[in-house]
């Protein structure tokens, strides 16, 4: 057999090689869109990027080097899969000031948020399981959960978040297995969920014997009004909890925990073990270092005063240039308001016309799990990563 006949012959048909679960993979459509903001001239209001200058680089170093210097040993080494102690410690007495039911026990530390919403993936979803989200609702996790086969109803949004009125029906019809909230400034919407209608999702819950995937990125980034009891302290038996510093710190730090039931922890920790084994000891301890520094309480009230600051700086500008048969969120806190065109226009057409001109943002298709019809005049637009005088060019282009 000649060379080149014998290097056809073992060409391998990867297609045909795949687990049956890849065909569900897809695109992230936000990473899709940042490849093309990251062009020259390019302002971007797409992605949920904190602002870079409020990255606490020198307490990040500081808490790095005196891991190193002190405690090198123990943050090279292997650690445990259900997260470093200390910092679990110092994450439940955090929570519990918010009325989060949290104890060293019934807390595991993740890489990132995401790992939490894949191990909520890897232990409770395939090909039959149905998944009640918001509508719209966060792309990556129904990036996640699709992976594992996951099939979607929605509930739709106003002001007040979540209509919980309508989960009974819904629930009839579909008969899903968890329902996942943002109900803190809600990615994509921009609203809170009113402390009603937490109550009445977590009497839901409890009633029809379903549970609850509570994210809750942007908690800290409240700018007005008052704190929420989280849905976790409502429900505590029927709802996982998910936390994160992306936000807060910075999203290079890969440093986030779920609190859920004790049992379901240790499936959880499972999950974690077939997947990496532990998140890095060195940035949990450093992480540790920089929470019980002191720093925090200042920094968050830093960052709170920046991004309410390019929060209205959009909100005037918005004011002062939209059409008036645009309307849009006026959110309390997080990265995003929601944006509602007239019905002659589709954000996801124009958005190449966009980019043409310099300007990026997120059709909101993309936060549509079943009718992405339903998103095709809105748009997501991000306020805390550009200064208020990008944001007022931008919006005046």
């Amino acid at each position: 057999m000649s060379e080149e006949n014998q290097k056809k012959s073992t060409l391998i048909d990867w297609d045909s090689r795949y687990a049956g679960r890849v065909p569900y993979l897809k695109s992230s459509a936000i990473r899709d869109l940042l490849t093309l903001t990251n062009q020259p001239g390019i302002i971007s209001l797409a992605g949920g990027l904190p602002a870079p200058e409020a990255f606490p680089v020198t307490e990040i170093k500081a808490a790095f080097n005196e891991v190193l210097e002190k405690e090198s040993t123990k943050a090279l080494q292997y650690g445990t899969t259900e997260g470093y102690i200390p910092l679990k410690e110092y994450l439940c007495e955090s929570m519990r000031k918010y009325g989060v039911p949290a104890e060293v026990g019934n807390v595991i530390i993740t890489n990132g948020a995401q790992q939490g919403l894949d191990m909520v993936g890897r232990l409770f979803v395939d090909e039959k399981t149905v998944v009640c989200t918001e509508g719209p609702t966060y792309l990556g996790a129904l990036q996640t959960w699709t992976f594992h086969g996951a099939k979607y109803c929605t509930v739709p949004i106003d002001k007040e978040g979540m209509r919980t009125d309508l989960l009974p029906e819904l629930f009839r019809q579909h008969h899903f297995k968890f329902i996942y909230a943002l109900p803190n400034f809600q990615n994509p919407g921009g609203v809170t969920m009113s402390l009603e209608r937490r109550q009445e999702l977590a009497n839901f819950a409890q009633k029809y014997g379903v549970f609850i995937i509570e994210d809750d990125p942007y908690g800290n980034l409240r700018y007005e009004g008052k704190d929420v009891a989280p849905i976790v302290s409502l429900a505590k038996d029927n709802t996982f909890y998910l936390g994160t510093v992306s936000k807060t710190l910075a999203p290079g730090l890969r440093c986030a925990w779920v609190v859920a039931p004790e049992a379901v922890i240790s499936k959880n920790v499972l999950a974690k073990q077939s997947s990496d084994l532990f998140t890095s000891m060195l940035l949990q301890m450093a992480v540790h270092k920089i929470y019980t520094s002191g720093m925090l309480k200042d920094h968050v009230a830093n960052v709170r005063v920046l991004y309410k600051e390019r929060r209205d700086a959009m909100l005037t500008a918005m004011d002062k240039h939209m059409p008036k048969d645009v309307i849009w969120t006026r959110p309390e806190g997080g990265l995003f308001l929601w944006v509602t065109v007239p019905s002659i226009v589709n954000t996801t057409e124009i958005f190449e016309k966009a980019i043409e001109n310099g300007v990026a943002y997120v059709p909101g298709v993309a936060f549509y799990p079943n009718k992405v019809e339903d998103g095709l005049h809105t748009m997501r637009l991000n306020f805390s990563y550009n200064n208020p005088e990008k944001t007022k060019k931008v919006l005046n282009v």
